[in-house]
């Protein structure tokens, strides 16, 4: 095992469509696509479709979706360690203007405890709040083991604050500052106070506001994809992290700001493709990214 990622697994069924029909209403959709879905699990898919293969705890059910989820997996090499569920959980995602709306099915009633695994080897821990207890649990191990750890905290859960005490690298979303009633500038003190190393806040095509290993806070804008070519950014974030993770495997002398320059060419990818394996990245894509757009307008926060 050279990275864990723990995550919930979905089936992501995404489309393009003028409207939603109410009542009796039908319409058909001009576009679409399935495929896998869920933050840590996009993120190990990403991290594998760059070249290395993440081991993956999460949820899966013994039904047809569970099934093709476990088709897809063994398609990128993701080596799955499930966790039994009753059904498998599903999102409706509907891209329009340059956001994204949402429903989830979700069954995160997990059957059994989650199981032990075998941290030898392993270099980085990557994970996304669910699974609570498998959360605090090897991300506890983990950093005993001076293995790095990673929060995506695209929201706040009931464990996060407890989780963020064993997290080096934090990177939150704008959401996790307006549940939590604070600042961007205030999240990112709170990060310290907690004692994660690498604390940074996406803020979509705005950038990223982050401090890098001496505390440092900074801005680093995000690339300027034209708004004609972005088709969906469902997913983009997740994408962001599993190519920071990858870049952190692969460079792990380099410094974060690299690390976030690889991820942030990754992401503006990923805007460009409808579904999130159609977005995957190939280290040829990240390369082509960064060098076809420039840097978009500084961010102010």
């Amino acid at each position: 095992m050279e990275t864990l990622f723990v995550g919930q697994t979905y089936i992501d069924v995404t489309f393009v469509a003028d409207r939603i029909p109410t009542g009796d209403d039908k319409d058909v959709a001009r576009d679409y696509a399935v495929s896998f879905g869920g933050n840590a699990v996009t993120a190990a898919f990403c991290c594998a479709r760059l070249g290395i293969a993440p081991d993956l705890l999460t949820s899966v059910a013994d039904d047809w979706l569970g099934r093709m989820f476990l088709d897809m997996a063994a398609k990128y090499q993701v080596s799955v360690h499930g966790r039994k569920v009753r059904r498998s959980s599903l999102s409706f995602v509907m891209p329009k203007d340059g956001k994204r709306a949402i429903v989830r099915c979700r069954d995160d009633d997990y059957l059994h405890p989650h199981p032990p695994l075998n941290l030898e080897g392993c270099r980085a821990l990557h994970l996304d709040g669910h699974q609570a207890d498998a959360a605090i649990y090897y991300a506890r191990a983990c950093r005993k083991a001076g293995i790095l750890t990673s929060l995506d905290g695209g929201g706040v859960r009931i464990n996060t604050m407890e989780l963020l005490g064993f997290i080096d690298v934090a990177v939150v979303s704008e959401r996790f500052c307006d549940q939590l009633q604070l600042s961007p500038a205030a999240v990112l003190e709170l990060l310290k106070e907690k004692g994660c190393r690498i604390g940074g806040i996406t803020m979509g095509e705005r950038g990223l506001f982050w401090y890098d290993e001496r505390g440092n806070v900074s801005t680093m804008p995000a690339l300027a994809v034209p708004r004609e070519e972005i088709v969906d950014t469902n997913g983009a974030g997740d994408v962001f992290h599993g190519a920071y993770i990858h870049s952190y495997l692969s460079q792990t002398g380099a410094p974060w700001e690299a690390h976030f320059r690889f991820a942030r060419a990754a992401s503006a990818h990923a805007i460009r493709f409808l579904g999130n394996e159609a977005r995957l990245p190939t280290l040829a894509d990240v390369q082509a990214t960064e060098a076809r757009y420039r840097d978009a307008a500084p961010i102010r926060v």
